[in-house]
């Protein structure tokens, strides 16, 4: 929904009926993620995407008759052997696509949500886009269309039982926590083993940090990079002539400190989460050792450090003096980044983002040219911790 907020906001603020389609599953190849949104404006303007292209025409369609009849419902696009190129994926992926009529009756909260994404303050949208247990989704029983939103501190809304609410809203804030964008099953009064409701739960959560410690030229092109993927980059280094935001113009933050030190203290404040990617570039051991024995035992998403071999064979023995576990070690991604036969800078900064990517998502860092099967992974593999020998 972020793409399309303003579009969104100014049709709703004017009090008129928008037509929204959000991807709310995905199997196999899929074009565009969960969360992706297309909007129909009442005044019949397409904005946003669900796939690419593949399957707008049928969205536009359902959000045409959903703004009319104002009865939410649930597409499923795949490809269809006689009808591919009309409504289906060419690409092979299947996608759910959830169609609602949206205005200030249906989402009185919008203007709030529209809000806290627009300050970086975390929140999430659940709306339940399946109920099993109603023939159809205009049921009179149906929960489908039901919404609740979840701030860290409060909510609004509701999804038609006061158990089922408290039951979401733990599950959600823990998905907020971690800005994780997905599906939730319960019974009709929250039993979690229940599955006769869907829920597709929406997270607007701050971007994920990435912290670059070493103010070196690799540094900075490290943290263009990182900006570009989406990342809120600090530059941290304890020498104020190198640290200077004149030689980082693409980091948000260029904070003169001891790099183990800014680390310990924007964990102990909660300004770090499971997401936050953390890349050591100092090759000096009287900076890294003390913000490694910092960063392993943190549960960051990637642990990356700069170095060659022999610096790599120091730094795990000194940190293995320094008590850090073999299990702590195994996270670590020394020396950093992936083999692309990178030389410059500018090089480096791709292979150390190819590496960050292939982590998040579960990849090998093959050619796709040289391998078969799915290109696109499952989004569990975003939550497995990848592990890799630590030389002796």
């Amino acid at each position: 929904m972020r793409e399309v907020l303003d579009d969104l906001l100014r049709w709703w603020e004017a009090g008129e009926p928008v037509g929204m389609g959000t991807v709310v599953a995905t199997w196999n190849s899929a074009p565009r993620p969960a969360g992706a949104v297309m909007l129909v404006g009442p005044d019949g303007t397409a904005v946003g995407s669900v796939s690419g292209g593949c399957v707008e025409g049928a969205v536009y369609e359902a959000a045409t008759s959903v703004i009319a009849s104002g009865r939410p419902t649930l597409q499923r696009y795949g490809v269809s052997d006689g009808d591919a190129l009309a409504v289906g994926l060419t690409c092979g992926g299947i996608i759910d696509v959830f169609v609602e009529r949206v205005d200030r009756h249906s989402f009185p909260w919008l203007g709030e949500v529209a809000a806290s994404i627009r300050s970086g303050k975390p929140v999430a949208v659940v709306t339940c886009v399946a109920d099993a247990s109603a023939a159809e989704e205009a049921d009179a029983g149906s929960r489908v269309g039901g919404r609740l939103v979840v701030w860290p501190d409060r909510t609004a809304g509701s999804l038609g039982s006061a158990r089922l609410d408290a039951a979401a809203t733990d599950d959600v804030r823990g998905m907020l926590a971690a800005g994780r964008t997905g599906t939730l099953h319960y019974g009709h009064d929250g039993q979690r083993r229940g599955e006769e409701l869907t829920l597709f739960v929406a997270s607007y959560a701050p971007p994920p940090r990435m912290i670059v410690c070493g103010a070196i030229d690799f540094a900075a092109a490290v943290a263009t990079i990182g900006s570009f993927l989406g990342y809120r980059v600090t530059v941290c280094d304890a020498r104020p002539v190198f640290a200077t935001r004149k030689r980082f113009p693409s980091a948000d933050e260029v904070v003169v400190s001891w790099p183990h030190q800014y680390l310990k203290a924007e964990a102990e404040a909660g300004r770090i989460d499971e997401r936050t990617v953390v890349c050591v570039l100092t090759h000096d051991p009287k900076f890294d050792v003390p913000l490694l024995e910092v960063a392993l035992r943190l549960p960051l998403a990637y642990v990356g450090a700069m170095g060659s071999r022999r610096t790599h064979e120091d730094r795990v023995a000194r940190l293995k003096e320094a008590g850090v576990t073999a299990e702590q070690l195994r996270r670590l991604a020394s020396p950093i980044g992936l083999d692309l036969g990178a030389r410059t800078p500018e090089e480096t900064a791709v292979s150390i983002a190819a590496e960050i990517i292939s982590q998040r998502w579960g990849g090998t860092g093959a050619r796709l040219s040289e391998l078969s099967g799915r290109i696109h992974r499952d989004d569990r593999a975003q939550r497995q911790k990848q592990s890799r020998p630590v030389d002796a």
